[in-house]
Formats: structure tokens, C-alpha cells, sequence
């Protein structure tokens, strides 16, 4: 007989879905803006994003179970104003560590306000040499709150969105 605390499982049936077709039912969204190019930079941008940066630079980072993004690792993210919000929990699906892509997805855990899953990534075009920030996600709303909070919500997401990729570009 095992000891081990349960693992919570996913809010949602679609897990890994973000790796290629979005499931139907839920708000879909996709960003890919160009950061810069090289090699360099994607390396880099891909190093920054398996290490959190695009939660620590935002400032919604609370906690990880790894150092850098690892299949199966929980995290914690904070989602509000000041001391006003909630500690949102997430486990990280599956990490993407192609030629031309880096980066990983999570997906909600019970807790969460969302129910779905998110991708961050960056990709490199062999072609001309330039790399996007990558942000991707299916979500719907989890609790009264977010469904009352519909376009808001929405909107948030999509500045949360930017700002993710901001953190990842060249000064």
C-alpha cells in the first residue's frame, strides 16, 4: 500500500490537445508574434521559457515542483490584483524539445478558474532566420466567476498573452 499523496488529475479530458488540433467546446487562441532571429535567440528564448520566464516575468510565478519545466511538474500561478486573486494550480503535459521548437504546456488542475490547457513556446524559421513567441491555448471558464467575467476574461487572456512573449524578447 502506497503512502503517496493522490494526484489530483486534470480538469479536463483533452490533455496534450494544445500539440495539435484544439478540441471543440472551448475559446480557442493562438498568438505568434516574431521576437527577432538567429539561432542564439532561439536557444536562448527556448532555455528562458523551460525555466519559467514567461510566468516569473509577468509576475504570476508562485511555485514549481522542478527547477525547469518537466513532464508531470505542478506548478502554481497567481492570478489577481495585489493580495486579491487566487493561486491558480497546474501540471505541466508535455515539453517540446523539436530542432525548430522549445517550450512546454500545462494544464489545469483542480483550483484552477480555467479549464483547459496552455502551450508557451518559441519556434524558429530555418528559412530566414527569425523567432516567434508562441502562446496557445483552449480554455473555458471553471468557476461562476469566470463565466460571469465572459469577454473580460477573454481579454485578459490575450494581454497576459503579449506580455508572455514580451518577456522573452531581446532588449
Amino acid at each position: 500500500m502506497s503512502h503517496e499523496p493522490a494526484t489530483p488529475p486534470f480538469t479536463y479530458p483533452d490533455v496534450g490537445a494544445t500539440a495539435g488540433e484544439f478540441p471543440p467546446g472551448y475559446h480557442q487562441f493562438r498568438l505568434r508574434r516574431r521576437i527577432g532571429t538567429g539561432r542564439v535567440l532561439f536557444e536562448e528564448a527556448g532555455a528562458q521559457i523551460l525555466a519559467y520566464r514567461m510566468q516569473k516575468g509577468t509576475g504570476i510565478f508562485r511555485g514549481a515542483t522542478t527547477a525547469t519545466a518537466e513532464n508531470g511538474t505542478d506548478l502554481t500561478v497567481f492570478l489577481g490584483v495585489g493580495s486579491l486573486g487566487i493561486t491558480a494550480p497546474c501540471r505541466v503535459v508535455y515539453i517540446l524539445d523539436e530542432p525548430n521548437r522549445r517550450g512546454f504546456a500545462y494544464g489545469t488542475l483542480p483550483g484552477h478558474p480555467e479549464i483547459g490547457e496552455e502551450l508557451f513556446a518559441v519556434e524558429y524559421d530555418p528559412t530566414d532566420d527569425s523567432v516567434y513567441g508562441v502562446v496557445a491555448a483552449f480554455s473555458r471558464p471553471g468557476t461562476w466567476y469566470t463565466r460571469l467575467g465572459g469577454p473580460v476574461v477573454r481579454l485578459i487572456q490575450h494581454w497576459f498573452a503579449n506580455r508572455y512573449i514580451n518577456t522573452i524578447r531581446p532588449q
